[in-house]
């Protein structure tokens, strides 16, 4: 009998695969962890593929050490799909297999047991009314939550809503009124809730994809509150009765909460969840139940698209134009073309909504590879917002506010009605000046300012974490008048609370929502109306029904309509868009106020007076005449070093070695210094490759990144390579 020869992705920085003998006397297959010898030392892989025969002698072939599974991770469709992933994106396949799997998993160990600590009511705490723990709010809340799941949830969805309650609980069991249990953390299914009637629209669209055999893009473009999740809730469940699983994804872990709550109670199936809040055994446990199958309908973020589904019958992928589905470090991978990917291979519709769609999206549109499904009008009786522009070129403004938005602030809340303030700046100030010698605070590791933080009082840099107090006095001509320029939400938030007292207010942004649960926690209570002004930055703008806001007021456009990427103005136009959508979504009317020093920009006046397709028509004119994507496709090669000079150095090599391995129809530019060329220590260089032709460009890329690994300074410093980068950062 001839031997095995194990083909192995050893968990390395390398871009090759490994042959290895089996153990003696053991028959290994495919998708297995193995211990290897590696050098000086032992790495863990997966078993790949088993072959007859190796480049390699048989007798310079190492024997693998142990073999850790006894079933297999990764079926033959995984290891296909991860190594398209691998292949594509340009990165090690070793790392690629490794982000496929959870951590515990990555280190050897074995897949937790299927079960968890668990908490619910006894039956005296289901005859305790919650609105008598007025002086123990947690408590409150977490007996309320029980009451919601009377077979018991487990203290890791409790910790997720609701940050660190594990004193709250232990204070509760003491009192006679929960008591402990063991979860099998199996998805719970109970009634689910009768559905609305869809609109025609709606309806035309479920049609659309619960008839569709096979794999088939959907671009759901809808406007703002026209009802997007109901389209998904409906396919789902048709998809779920096949008894097919679902993959869902959102962009951030702010929106799965609520998405969860609405997809458990229309499907009558707990969704489980995969994303970065979990612990490392929760994600192992949800990973391994979704391998197995078990689970049918999951929901993540962007990491959960590596995970394997046998069956998979269904792919929805919520604000498609998100930028949080692109990686930015590591395997730098778009999670929407991967589940795109997914689709594909299982043979099923995968469904891209927004209200925004991407250029990308809306070019595929175009060119008939995928098909558009429309949704135009709100749902129910709300209206669309009517969005105006406030001019504030020599206005006075108070804290960034203007006059006019602070008058239609107060009638607003007058009426008893919410309003929404957007910024998207965190801290006091953004700027900290000497008044007398024009002295400015500079991180000491960053080409960045430090942001001012009073309520901390201390200076962060947003890029590298860089923290130092305010000094009380210039450093350089020790003046005493240090003063602030530009504003940002702790700042605006003062302000709002010196101008209307008797309003209560809440800011969302990273700042405030530290703690674990808080962020839910502060939706809800605006929900509940407990807050007539909101304030935030982009956390606020995606995802959320607040139906008693009315009015919403963006403090500050202009910063995304010069920005330095060429995709600066898409993204300006997306966010305004997703923002001006919170306004008006029940039956009350909305109106949107926009703050800008540009108001007679033709994009932004395109934008308001006839709609995001409009906008988005003319800016694929724009990439279309300079040859930017989607008419053309890139890769970035980025290098950074702590030694100046250093960085671009190497990509002058890499830039000589590119040339060498010259291809018609591809051009290089650069290397240039990255909008930010020091970022925590480390200065930054890059080198865009661009080619009218992706499968042209991949084959080149393969040709020159073989070429740059033979460079003895790649070793000296760090260097990635980004496919189809989203970011020239």
């Amino acid at each position: 009998m001839q031997a095995q020869i194990l083909r192995i992705a050893v968990f390395a920085p390398l871009r090759r695969l490994y042959d290895y003998l089996p153990p003696e006397g053991v028959t290994v297959r495919e998708g297995v962890r193995v211990l290897v010898p590696f050098g000086r030392s032992r790495r863990i892989g997966i078993v790949i593929e088993v072959i007859k025969r190796s480049d390699l002698a048989p007798d310079r072939l190492k024997r693998v050490i142990e073999v850790l599974d006894l079933e297999t991770l990764l079926g033959t469709e995984e290891i296909g799909f991860l190594s398209w992933v691998a292949s594509y994106y340009q990165h090690p396949p070793g790392e690629v297999y490794a982000s496929a799997l959870p951590v515990l998993l990555r280190l050897g160990k074995v897949a937790p047991s299927n079960s968890a600590i668990g908490w619910r009511l006894t039956n005296e705490g289901r005859s305790i009314n919650p609105e008598q723990l007025r002086r123990a709010p947690k408590q409150a809340e977490l007996l309320t939550a029980l009451g919601h799941h009377p077979e018991g949830i487990s203290q890791a969805n409790l910790t997720a809503d609701y940050g660190n309650c594990r004193p709250a609980l232990l204070a509760l069991c003491e009192r006679g009124w929960i008591e402990s249990q063991q979860l099998q953390l199996l998805p719970q299914v109970s009634n689910p809730v009768p559905a609305p009637v869809l609109n025609e629209e709606q309806r035309q669209a479920v049609d659309a994809v619960s008839s569709t055999e096979g794999f088939q893009v959907f671009l759901l473009h809808g406007v703002t509150g026209s009802g997007k999740t109901e389209v998904y809730l409906e396919i789902a469940r048709q998809v779920l009765r096949q008894q097919r699983q679902v993959l869902v994804m959102v962009p951030e872990i702010a929106l799965t909460p609520q998405t969860t709550q609405r997809f458990g109670e229309r499907l009558g199936i707990s969704p489980l969840l995969l994303h970065s809040g979990l612990s490392d055994k929760e994600r192992a446990l949800a990973w391994s139940q979704a391998a197995q199958g078990k689970a049918m309908l999951l929901l993540g973020t962007r990491s959960a698209v590596l995970t394997p589904l046998p069956d998979l019958g269904l792919v929805i992928v919520d604000e498609e134009h998100d930028l949080s589905f692109k990686q930015q470090d590591g395997i730098r991978y778009s999670a929407r073309d991967l589940a795109i990917l997914r689709a594909s291979r299982a043979g099923c519709p995968v469904v891209l909504g927004s209200a925004t769609p991407s250029l990308e999206a809306l070019h595929n549109v175009l060119n008939g590879r995928f098909a558009e499904l429309r949704l135009t009008q709100r749902a129910g009786t709300a209206r669309p917002p009517l969005i105006q522009l406030l001019d504030i070129r020599s206005a006075p403004l108070e804290a960034g506010m203007s006059k006019a938005l602070l008058a239609e602030v107060g009638l607003t809340l007058g009426r008893g009605e919410q309003v929404l303030l957007f910024l998207n700046r965190r801290g006091f100030a953004p700027i900290l000046i000497c008044h007398d010698c024009g002295w400015t605070a500079q991180c000491r590791h960053c080409d960045a300012r430090m942001t001012v933080h009073f309520q901390e009082n201390g200076l962060w840099c947003h890029h590298c974490g860089y923290f130092q107090r305010v000094p009380q006095q210039c450093p350089d001509c020790q003046g005493p008048r240090l003063i602030t320029l530009g504003q940002g939400t702790e700042q605006v938030e003062t302000a709002l609370q010196a101008l209307f007292p008797a309003q209560s207010l809440v800011r969302i942004d990273r700042d405030s929502t530290r703690r674990k649960g808080s962020l839910q926690h502060m939706l809800e209570q605006v929900r509940q109306g407990k807050h007539s002004l909101l304030l935030g930055t982009q956390m606020l703008a995606k995802g959320h029904d607040f139906p008693n806001v009315t009015l919403v007021g963006i403090l500050d456009v202009d910063q995304g309509l010069f920005g330095a990427d060429f995709r600066a103005t898409e993204r300006m136009a997306q966010l305004l868009i997703q923002v001006a959508g919170r306004a008006g979504r029940a039956d009350k009317p909305g109106r949107v106020l926009i703050q800008t020093h540009h108001a007679d920009h033709p994009l932004l006046n395109l934008l308001i007076q006839q709609g995001y397709p409009a906008f988005a028509s003319e800016m694929l004119a724009e990439r279309r005449a300079a040859s930017l994507p989607p008419f053309s496709h890139q890769a970035l090669l980025r290098a950074e070093s702590p030694r100046r000079g250093e960085a671009e150095e190497f990509l002058r090599l890499a830039l000589g070695l590119g040339r060498d391995q010259a291809m018609p129809g591809i051009e290089m530019w650069g290397p240039v210094p990255a909008p930010m060329e020091r970022r925590a220590g480390r200065f930054r260089y890059q080198l865009l490759t661009q080619s009218t032709n992706r499968t042209q460009l991949h084959r080149y890329l393969g040709r020159w990144l073989e070429a740059i690994e033979g460079l003895k300074t790649g070793h000296l410093l760090r260097w990635s390579i980004d496919v189809d980068p989203q970011e020239m950062l």
